[in-house]
C-alpha cells in the first residue's frame, strides 16, 4: 500500500470525523477507500451509458406518453421497494 497525505478544510475534516463516528466506517482509510471505489464503479457504469447515448443519434422531443411511461416505471419501482423493505 501507498501512504497518501491529504489536507482538508476544517469543515470537511469535521464531516469525515462524523462519518467515522456514525459507525459506517472503521477509520479514515476505510472512508477514503470506499469513496474511491464508489467513484470507480460509477465511472465504469456511467461511461458506457453516456457513450451509448451519444451514439444513439439526435434527440427527439419528449411526448406525453413518454412522461407517462416514466412515471409508471417510477411508481412501480417505488412500490416494489416498499414491499421488499
Amino acid at each position: 500500500m501507498t501512504t497518501l497525505t491529504v489536507t482538508l478544510p476544517e469543515a470537511l475534516t469535521q464531516y469525515l470525523q462524523e462519518q467515522i463516528a456514525s459507525g459506517h466506517y472503521n477509520n479514515t482509510d476505510d472512508y477514503i477507500q470506499t469513496l474511491i471505489k464508489q467513484d470507480q464503479a460509477r465511472k465504469t457504469y456511467l461511461e458506457p451509458l453516456i457513450l451509448e447515448g451519444i451514439a444513439s443519434g439526435d434527440a427527439t422531443p419528449m411526448k406525453a406518453t413518454d412522461w407517462d411511461n416514466i412515471r409508471q416505471t417510477v411508481r412501480k419501482n417505488y412500490s416494489d421497494r416498499a414491499q421488499n423493505g
